[in-house]
């Protein structure tokens, strides 16, 4: 996998626990405040799609996960 596959599959996970803490019909509902943080998640990737910059790629990139296949 390359870092644009990592970002999306993590940005997804955390998309979907924030959801899933986050609406009331939820067996694990925490809070309504964890909708904060899906909203933020999706606005990094918008913001990743428009100017390539994200800071979760640069980490991964440190780590050594390849840019291109």
């Amino acid at each position: 996998m390359i870092i644009t596959d990592w970002v999306h599959t993590i940005a997804g996970i955390f998309i979907l626990i924030s959801l899933s803490l986050g609406v009331e019909i939820s067996p694990v509902f925490h809070s309504k405040y964890w909708l904060l943080f899906t909203a933020f998640v999706g606005l990094n990737l918008f913001q990743y799609g428009l100017t390539k910059f994200c800071p979760l790629a640069l980490i991964l990139k440190k780590i050594g996960i390849p840019e291109t296949r």
